[in-house]
């Protein structure tokens, strides 16, 4: 019986996500993720069913665990309030066993937690998880898990690779990606399903290339026929993100839509970007691109006034869900500034409702990542390991 207990204990023991395994996690070809989860909280609702550990954070030391958790983490003088116990340490690190879960506000995540003390007195929170258990909570909020699983498979190798990228980028920074828009959409474990974890498997470490490097594989909902150039947008000149002709997204909820914003509204947003304009009189577009978006728009008010905005910007000033593209036509109707449009997102790279288009026509991922992508090559990430 002693034994059984021994052997017991000596599995437990390695089954535990220490800092020093997911290093070893690292060096297998599996990357860690840091993913910022929150920001700027005052208070986190923390629970944990099962066994887990605390660790101060660099150091690495071992500061308490137990079995079964459930407590308010929040801040204090000296550190960090974890329920009535204070913790004179600015950053700390949650670990569960291998499979074990962490509950943050109700969501659960695979990995490690580091929760940290920001200098404004405020909490962030960092989920530090292997590249593939992260994807298993991208894919089904960043396309429907009802996909056909060629189109989930396209979207597991360009998630994988602009995964891999930002990570590269942000380096030095405190984290790699946040869990919005902004990065790519993650909720942990909450929003894992069978299929879209499936297709992560079924790509496992599979990514793109251009020229034998990853590269920003971008993608965004409905391109409306044809996608960009990432020229137009940012700084990256590669012929994968020169934008390619799509017929397979005219079945998407996006393909068209018209938005109806009062004048008085676009007004402010003007006035609180910097523009100085007062009723505004006309909207026109005065260039657009070669696929069709909006490069130049000039907006003028009932004093002649006008000022001159970029597409962009005047879709990031006025949300990307008032405006879902640059692709629109302005006109003033009523006192309100009606824009019919088509396709919703930036427009580069893949169009997710063309590649569903064409999974439903019998493409594979192949061929589908190579429209979107072209140029590209599908390798796997052992095979660029020294470029990351």
């Amino acid at each position: 019986m002693k034994k059984i207990y021994t052997l017991l204990l000596l599995i437990s023991t390695l089954s535990f996500i220490s800092p020093q395994a997911l290093h070893a996690v690292e060096r297998r070809g599996n990357p860690i993720m840091r993913v910022l989860v929150l920001d700027n909280r005052d208070s986190i609702s923390l629970a944990v069913k099962g066994s887990y550990k605390i660790y101060s954070m660099p150091s690495e030391k071992l500061l308490t665990g137990g079995y079964i958790l459930h407590t308010k983490v929040g801040i204090s003088k000296q550190g960090i309030m974890f329920g009535s116990r204070e913790l004179k340490f600015s950053k700390i690190r949650i670990t569960v066993p291998r499979g074990g879960l962490i509950y943050l506000d109700g969501r659960s995540f695979r990995g490690t937690i580091d929760i940290i003390k920001k200098d404004n007195t405020k909490l962030s929170v960092i989920n530090r998880i292997a590249l593939e258990e992260y994807l298993y909570g991208v894919l089904y909020n960043e396309v429907s898990h009802r996909w056909p699983i060629e189109a989930l498979k396209a979207q597991a190798i360009t998630a994988r690779t602009f995964a891999l990228y930002q990570a590269r980028q942000n380096k030095l920074q405190d984290y790699d990606l946040t869990n919005d828009i902004y990065s790519q959409v993650y909720s942990g474990a909450t929003s894992e399903r069978w299929s879209t974890t499936r297709a992560v498997k079924l790509t496992l470490g599979k990514v793109l290339t251009y020229k034998g490097d990853i590269f920003p594989t971008y993608y965004h909902a409905t391109c409306g026929g044809k996608t960009e150039d990432a020229t137009n947008l940012w700084n990256i000149d590669i012929q994968p993100l020169k934008g390619s002709e799509c017929g397979f997204c005219k079945e998407s909820p996006h393909y068209e839509w018209a938005r109806n914003i009062p004048l008085s509204d676009i007004e402010k947003k003007l006035c609180d970007s910097g523009y100085k304009i007062g009723k505004i009189k006309s909207v026109a577009v005065m260039a657009r691109n070669k696929s069709g978006r909006v490069d130049k728009i000039e907006i003028r008010d009932d004093s002649d006034v006008s000022c001159m905005l970029t597409g962009k910007d005047f879709r990031n000033m006025m949300g990307p869900n008032d405006l879902r593209s640059t692709n629109f036509e302005p006109s003033i109707n009523n006192g309100k500034l009606t824009m019919s449009g088509i396709g919703w997102g930036h427009g580069v790279g893949m169009c997710q409702w063309g590649a569903k288009g064409m999974a439903g026509k019998g493409k594979n991922v192949e061929e589908i990542l190579k429209i979107y992508y072209p140029g590209s090559e599908i390798t796997t990430i052992d095979k660029i390991a020294n470029k990351l």
